[in-house]
């Protein structure tokens, strides 16, 4: 299928709109939608939050009568089931579009091409597959649920130039300037959980909540803590969703924390750990897209042993820390080189003074 100029830069505001429902559209994908017909824009839309009108029905209302023999770029495939709103692609066929371009299908085995096919029924032309990749990287975390059953995880670390996150003592804060800082919590805030270890809660006491951005939403936070030992005076049992995973089952403990508000899985691995997979699908069954892990190198180091980690977003500090200092990932020796986990970077650039680094495992 071959797009001209206009399709690709309809489709590129198209994007641009979705974006804007970047923070706040959770469980739901980001989708956008731009109606041209004659040349001119006549509507645009953006899905804003789950439960609310989704993008063509925002564009289609924005256009009126405008809409009949329009063409329509849309993001994502037109949905053709009832949700808590009922099936877009129906609401285009009502209004008389004459064209559907969809950057991608929809990645849910239930829906994939039953969209377009319902266009095409009404003798509506469709194509798909224009801006596909970045599409697919506006909604990684909703691809990622739809397809493998559990969020994109994104590993947020800040470390040194030398690789170390904390002295000895566990003091760790802060190692980069607040420029990374702030950056770091934009990522919190496009999160729908925030993912840390019993360990850090009890070094840091971190609340681990959205405070540097403005945010009309807090993710969840989950804390791995096996033998469920968290302290209920800890700062991140106050205020906001809080789920505590663990692998022994203490009744008592439960029902204290439970007592906080908090919520407490039992999900318990043969080492007697949390089986982490079962967490993370646990968090994709209860819609949960994205997964922003901020912890120490203990449980970094699981996660990346277990292979569950799809992205890293790194702050590194021009400082040197010294070599007793904590490591970013706790994982075993290696003998050979050959057994290095290779990266492909994605983005470097410099926030302040320091460096920030995207990567994801080959």
């Amino acid at each position: 299928m071959s797009f001209s100029a206009v399709d690709h830069g309809n489709m590129a505001r198209a994007l641009q709109l979705a974006e804007q429902g970047l923070w706040t559209t959770s469980p739901n994908p980001r989708v956008g939608c731009v109606l041209v017909r004659d040349g001119l824009i006549v509507g645009e839309g953006w899905h804003q939050k789950a439960g609310e009108p989704h993008a063509e029905v925002h564009a289609l209302r924005a256009a009126g009568d405008k809409a009949r023999g329009a063409t329509a770029y849309v993001t994502l495939e037109p949905c053709s089931h009832y949700g808590r709103t009922p099936p877009c692609a129906e609401a285009l066929i009502a209004a008389g579009v004459s064209r559907v371009v969809a950057a991608m299908t929809d990645p849910n085995p239930l829906v994939a091409g039953k969209g377009l096919a319902m266009l095409q029924a009404a003798g509506i032309e469709t194509a798909s597959g224009l801006l596909e990749n970045e599409a697919r990287e506006l909604n990684i975390g909703f691809v990622s649920r739809m397809t493998r059953g559990r969020p994109w995880l994104r590993l947020k670390a800040a470390a040194s130039l030398d690789g170390k996150t904390a002295l000895n003592n566990g003091v760790s804060q802060w190692i980069t300037g607040p420029e990374a800082r702030r950056d770091g919590h934009c990522w919190r805030a496009r999160a729908c959980a925030i993912l840390t270890g019993i360990g850090t809660v009890r070094d840091d006491d971190p609340q681990l909540n959205v405070r540097e951005v403005a945010t009309t939403r807090q993710p969840l936070r989950v804390i791995v803590d096996s033998r469920l030992e968290i302290s209920l005076a800890a700062r991140i049992l106050q205020g906001g969703a809080v789920l505590v995973a663990g692998a022994v089952d203490n009744p008592e403990k439960a029902a204290l924390l439970r007592s906080t508000g908090a919520e407490v899985v039992i999900l318990p691995n043969p080492a007697g750990k949390v089986e982490l997979k079962a967490l993370l699908e646990e968090l994709g069954r209860r819609g949960i897209n994205e997964v922003h892990a901020e912890a120490g190198f203990k449980l970094n180091g699981s996660l990346v042993r277990e292979g569950l980690v799809d992205e890293l977003l790194l702050y590194l500090a021009p400082c040197l820390i010294g070599d007793a200092a904590s490591g970013l990932f706790n994982l075993p020796e290696l003998t050979s080189l050959s057994g290095k986990r290779l990266l492909q970077v994605r983005d470097l650039r410099q926030l302040g003074e320091d460096i920030r680094l995207i990567a994801r495992f080959r």
